[in-house]
């Protein structure tokens, strides 16, 4: 019985692991200076918005990670999003993920 319930917590625990990584590596790589994950827009969009815009897209991933990386602009505004040259393409990877997980 013990057994199930470490393995249930354990569980819990695996599932939960992403999106606070993901969360931690939005807010170590600034991203959060310009973006909130629900609400309303403010320098950039909403990590929802991006999640709705892309959501059943197959090439959703492979598009926002070379977002990030080069930066753009005209989709969400005025407002360029600046290139992200120096954070990891892993970091990157994950944090697309993330954003595209959100519901």
């Amino acid at each position: 019985m013990k057994l199930m319930a470490l393995t249930a917590a354990a569980l819990a625990l695996a599932a939960a692991a992403p999106v606070q990584a993901s969360e931690a590596l939005a807010k170590k790589h600034a991203c959060v200076a310009c973006h909130v994950v629900k609400g309303p827009k403010t320098v950039g969009p909403a990590y929802a918005d991006v999640a709705k815009k892309y959501a059943g897209q197959k090439d959703a991933l492979a598009k926002l990670v070379e977002k990030v990386k080069k930066g753009g602009s005209g989709v969400w505004g005025p407002v360029p999003m600046p290139p992200n040259p120096n954070v990891p393409e892993d970091d990157i990877r994950a944090l697309v993920k993330w954003i595209l997980s959100i519901k």
